[in-house]
C-alpha cells in the first residue's frame, strides 16, 4: 500500500474541502436566496462537473494552468516553475471538480430554511451577515457538514481530472487513485485490492455519516 499517495490525498482532499467551505457559503447563499432571472445560468456552470467527463475538465485545466496562459506565465515569473504537474495544480483542478458537492448539500439546506426568520430578522434592524451568521448557518449546519464530508471524499477519490493536470509523479502528485491504476497496470492486484478496499470502507463511512446527518433519504442528489 503506497502511504505517500494516500497521505497527499488526504492534504489534498483537506485544502480542498476548507477551501470550498470558504467560497462555498456565499455561492450557495446567492444560489438559494437570489431573485436574479440569470440564477439558472450559474446554477449550470456550478452543476458543470457533475455531467462533464474528467478528462474534458482536466484537459481544459491544464490548457488553463500551462505555461501558454496567462494564469501559467504568471505562476511561472512568480515562482520560477510552471504550475502544471504541480500540487498546486491538483488543488485548482480538484476545487472546480468538487464545487457542485459543496454547493449543493448547502444550497439545499438553506431552501430548507422558513424564509419568515429572515423577515422577522430584517424588521428587527439586523444586518444580513448577522442574521446568516445568527440565523442561517446554525439551521444549515447539517448541510454545511454534509458538504464538507462529500467534497472530502469526492476529492480523495479523483482520478481523470488529477492524471489530466498533475500526472503522475511520486510525493507530488500521485495521489490514491493514481496508485490503484498503477498496481493494476504492474499486475500486483494484492495491492490494488488492499487500497481499494480501504478507499470503499471509507466511501461507505462518509456516505454513511451524510446521511445519519441529513436524516433524509437522497438529501444529497444534485438539485433540479
Amino acid at each position: 500500500m503506497d502511504w505517500s499517495a494516500i497521505a497527499l490525498s488526504v492534504r489534498l482532499a483537506a485544502i480542498v474541502s476548507a477551501v470550498l467551505l470558504v467560497i462555498g457559503l456565499p455561492i450557495a447563499y446567492w444560489l438559494t436566496f437570489s431573485s436574479s432571472r440569470w440564477r439558472f445560468v450559474f446554477e449550470s456552470i456550478v452543476a458543470l462537473p457533475l455531467v462533464l467527463p474528467p478528462t474534458v475538465l482536466g484537459f481544459y485545466m491544464l490548457v488553463a494552468l500551462g505555461s501558454r496562459s496567462p494564469l501559467g506565465r504568471a505562476w511561472q515569473t512568480w515562482t520560477g516553475h510552471g504550475l502544471a504537474f504541480t500540487f498546486e495544480a491538483l488543488v485548482i483542478a480538484s476545487i472546480l471538480y468538487s464545487l457542485p458537492f459543496a454547493v449543493q448539500p448547502i444550497a439545499a439546506s438553506f431552501a430548507q430554511i422558513d424564509r419568515t426568520l429572515l423577515e422577522a430578522s430584517a424588521t428587527l434592524g439586523v444586518g444580513r451577515l448577522r442574521t446568516f451568521l445568527r440565523v442561517v448557518l446554525p439551521l444549515s449546519i447539517e448541510g454545511v457538514l454534509a458538504g464538507a464530508v462529500l467534497t472530502f471524499a469526492h476529492t480523495i477519490g479523483e482520478f481523470g481530472v488529477v492524471l489530466m493536470v498533475g500526472g503522475n509523479l511520486p510525493g507530488v502528485t500521485r495521489t490514491v487513485s493514481i496508485a490503484i491504476y498503477d498496481d493494476v497496470q504492474a499486475f500486483d492486484f494484492a495491492s490494488a485490492h488492499r487500497t481499494a478496499l480501504l478507499l470503499l470502507l471509507f466511501s461507505f463511512a462518509a456516505l454513511a455519516s451524510v446521511y445519519a446527518l441529513m436524516r433524509k433519504p437522497w438529501a444529497v442528489a444534485p438539485l433540479s
